[in-house]
């Protein structure tokens, strides 16, 4: 078993219901999925680029990258539609419990001049999203093999109803938010 959902159902769940006053297990938020979204707007010019972030994007989540493509043509930006602009991953179970565990533990402390990740960042219904400035800082990543560095989104989908469950939850899980 993972040693993160292993550490949330034994610690974690326990903890937040007795401070929280959660009636009863089922009640407690927990992470339902996590999706990593590359954006690629060089791809229109670039299509090689497309190959290298998908093979990025492949190693640091563990499973295959699905081309995303736009939904409607923008002339300013000479889009079409149908056109490929994007790569995305969604983890679940598993995959989830071992990503969040490497983000939180060796991820985020490798960032330079790190000073927390936002309390600002949650969407409404509990979901956080979190921006990569560049993918060299994930372990996988062989810095000498990468031809550019590109940012990543990482939204971590909670079954939390409100922002403060959802910023509860993930400050249990270790998530290291700034001091406000």
């Amino acid at each position: 078993m993972v040693r993160l959902k292993e550490r949330y159902n034994k610690e974690i769940v326990p903890q937040l219901i007795k401070k929280y006053g959660y009636r009863n297990v089922m009640e407690v938020p927990r992470v339902n999925k996590i999706v990593l979204n590359l954006g690629m707007g060089e791809s229109l010019t670039n299509p090689k680029a497309m190959e290298a972030a998908g093979k990025d994007l492949t190693t640091i989540s563990g499973q295959h990258a699905v081309v995303t493509k736009a939904k409607k043509s923008i002339a300013a930006f000479k889009l079409r539609e149908g056109t490929p602009i994007g790569m995305m991953v969604t983890l679940r179970n598993k995959r989830m419990y071992e990503f969040l565990d490497k983000l939180v533990s060796v991820v985020l402390p490798r960032i330079r001049d790190f000073q927390g990740v936002s309390r600002d960042a949650f969407d409404g219904q509990g979901n956080y999203t979190l921006g990569m400035k560049e993918q060299i800082v994930f372990p996988e990543i062989e810095y000498d093999k990468v031809d550019k560095t590109r940012g990543l989104e990482i939204t971590i989908v909670t079954s939390a109803k409100t922002d403060e469950d959802g910023r509860r939850l993930l400050e249990a899980i270790g998530m290291p938010f700034k001091k406000s």
